[in-house]
């Protein structure tokens, strides 16, 4: 398990990825629409090898993320672990007793996706993905 990135949910996301740009030389590296989760995300890194920035933009007003951004503001929003097996890591998880909200695993942008409660990970939104 590898920490892949730590994502942001903000506003605008030209915006925030512009200053993150200028302030600390990252990149874009993808971007992507999901409109059926209701975002636009993109992308960001400093250097090769190294964790990755997300940002998320709701497009959809009546999103968990959008109510994430009315009610908390802009700022963390999820760390997100790498792993080789979703359904084994789900199930390791389930046996040591941490709450889950995905107890099956759903499509992201980059592969198959499960969160971790944040009741279950002191306080903090975790994902687990497993790239195609």
């Amino acid at each position: 398990m590898r920490l892949d990135h730590v994502a942001l949910v903000v506003r605008d996301l030209e915006q925030v990825a512009g200053f993150y740009q200028r302030a600390f030389g990252l990149a874009i590296t993808r971007r992507y629409e999901l409109p059926e989760q209701g975002v636009r995300v993109a992308f960001l890194r400093g250097s090769p090898g190294g964790a990755e920035l997300e940002l998320v933009q709701p497009t959809d007003p009546t999103t968990g993320v959008a109510r994430y951004l009315e009610s908390r503001g802009e700022g963390m929003h999820h760390l997100c672990f790498e792993v080789e097996d979703l359904e084994a890591e789900l199930a390791r998880l389930r046996e040591l007793g941490v709450e889950l909200i995905d107890t099956v695993p759903r499509q992201g942008a980059e592969g198959r996706v499960a969160f971790v409660h944040p009741r279950g990970a002191h306080g903090v939104l975790i994902e687990l993905l497993e790239r195609r």
